[in-house]
């Protein structure tokens, strides 16, 4: 592989953007342009279905280092997001959301503490979330502290997808199996030497949110069964206390028989078919998450299919092209590597 020629990528998916995009430009660019390193902006249109693409070309004709790559269809956030890294040029590579929650102006810090201390991973952590609610402020608490137990402590808290990366450990993802990856956890997982740098989270810019409740409980399932097998253990041992429970209320049933204190009735009977149904069912629900997984990797269907991309003359790549372009989407062509809701 030939060296990059560019210093600095910066990676955002959007979808449905709209309201965002103009106030992100008009933020970021200024930060870049007092860069003294060369650099592009590769923002991933996650097939949006409003005015985000149109807004987007409009901006391109005035910012020559904009590039859009635009998905065939919505393929989901760490999808845009990998297919952002996976395309971008530059020696490091910033991914941010559009949503200005995280502050481009920490773009060049994070770059300068990555060359200066030889680091291939920095992260954005997020150190003041007042401006979240309450209810946003403890299930993310909840989820870092689950996750950092799941992953260890390499991984660092309230640290989501604002993050600087090398070109080493974009390499490294590249080269991994996984079908469904969560980035927050695969890249601590990766053991690249790390820093941080941290900032206080602010309110969105404009629009509205792509990582409702129903998302943020999907993002936290995939991180638990895409990095652990303990959903597996807790089963086994519900079905291990279930036939304990029941073992006990057999021995208290008996001896009430004997003693002549029993009562006709079909309660005791109910509530333990009841119970036992439920671990059964729980049970089965978790083992249909790894099962599902283990299907979706033997299709080895790509994540995504690139429609256009603005750095080849603006012409619509067909699929072949973009399996040409995208290597590591080939199962066939990964390379095999031990081992991810806006």
């Amino acid at each position: 592989m030939t060296g990059p020629a560019l210093t600095l990528s910066v990676v955002i998916p959007m979808y449905n953007e709209e309201d965002v995009v103009g106030l992100l430009a008009a933020r970021l660019r200024p930060v870049l342009d007092a860069l003294p390193d060369a650099y592009e902006v590769v923002a991933v249109d996650d097939g949006s279905t409003d005015a985000t693409a149109a807004i987007l070309s409009g901006i391109a004709r005035d910012w020559p280092q904009l590039r859009i790559l635009r998905l065939r269809g919505n393929s989901g956030h760490q999808a845009a997001l990998l297919a952002g890294l996976f395309s971008c040029r530059g020696a490091y590579a910033v991914s941010i959301d559009a949503d200005l929650q995280d502050p481009p102006e920490k773009i060049p810090e994070m770059l300068a503490l990555a060359v200066d201390k030889g680091l291939d991973v920095v992260y954005g952590a997020r150190d003041d979330r007042s401006t979240d609610t309450a209810f946003k402020r403890l299930t993310a608490g909840l989820y870092y502290r689950m996750m950092r137990r799941v992953v260890g402590r390499r991984m660092p808290n309230h640290a989501g997808d604002f993050r600087l990366l090398s070109r080493a450990t974009i390499e490294a993802l590249r080269a991994l199996p996984e079908r469904q990856p969560v980035l927050r956890m695969i890249i601590p997982w990766l053991g690249f030497p790390s820093g941080e740098v941290t900032y206080a989270r602010e309110a969105r810019a404009a629009g509205s949110t792509k990582y409702p409740l129903r998302k943020m409980f999907l993002l936290a399932t995939d991180s638990i069964t895409s990095f652990s097998a303990a959903p597996l253990r807790i089963a086994t041992w519900l079905g291990v206390g279930g036939v304990v429970l029941c073992s006990v209320l057999a021995v208290i049933a008996i001896a009430a028989h004997f003693g002549g204190a029993t009562v006709s009735g079909w309660t005791s009977l109910y509530i333990a078919v009841l119970f036992l149904g439920a671990v059964q069912l729980l049970c089965l629900g978790l083992l249909g998450e790894y099962i599902g997984r283990i299907f979706v990797t033997v299709q080895g269907r790509p994540m995504y299919f690139i429609g256009y991309d603005s750095l080849n003359a603006g012409q619509p790549m067909t699929p072949e092209q973009t399996l040409a372009a995208e290597p590591a989407l080939v199962p066939a062509q990964r390379v095999p590597m031990a081992q991810q809701t806006r």
